[in-house]
Formats: C-alpha cells, structure tokens, sequence
C-alpha cells in the first residue's frame, strides 16, 4: 500500500470550510479513483495547518490519480484558502494495523 501526504496550511478561519469540501467533495470523488483505500485530513483550527493522508492499493494506482488530473481537480477546490503552497509526499505504508 501506498500513501500520500500532503501538508497545507490556510488561514485558521478557512479550516472548517476546508473540512466540509474535502468531506463533501474530494471524498466522493476519490472513493470513485481506481485503488483508493481511504483518506485521513488531519487538521489544528487554532493554527490553520493541515495533513491529508490519502492511501492506494498500489504506487501506480496512486500516480494514475495525479496522472487522470483527479489529484489536481481536487486541489484546485482548495487552492484559494491555502497561504503557502501544498507540499505533497509519496510513501510506502511499512505498517498498518
């Protein structure tokens, strides 16, 4: 399994409206991507940071995704509230349980 991380940071006033069009819009859409496994946006209200956590079946099921242009789509419906640009990481899940 594969995930990828991605950090963001946004105006603390920002995060609940952030937590509602990821919920309600990227969710959706990414339970649709080929090899989604779920999802996780951690998120500190106080101080607008945040972490998405995306898991895939497979690296290459997780690249389609940035490939399709389904992981910049989604972004893009985010994009006015971030302060800084995302910084987006892959990994190999070494352990889940």
């Amino acid at each position: 399994m594969h995930a990828r991380v991605v950090s963001m940071e946004m105006l603390p006033m920002d995060v609940a409206e952030a937590v509602r069009i990821y919920r309600h819009e990227v969710m959706p859409s990414a339970k649709e991507e080929r090899g989604f496994r779920g999802a996780l946006l951690l998120t500190d209200p106080a101080t607008g940071e945040g972490v998405s956590i995306s898991l895939w079946a497979s690296e290459d099921d997780m690249h389609a995704s940035e490939v399709s242009g389904f992981y910049h789509r989604k972004l893009t419906k985010l994009d006015k509230m971030f302060i800084s640009t995302p910084v987006r990481k892959h990994y190999e899940v070494s352990v889940q349980e």
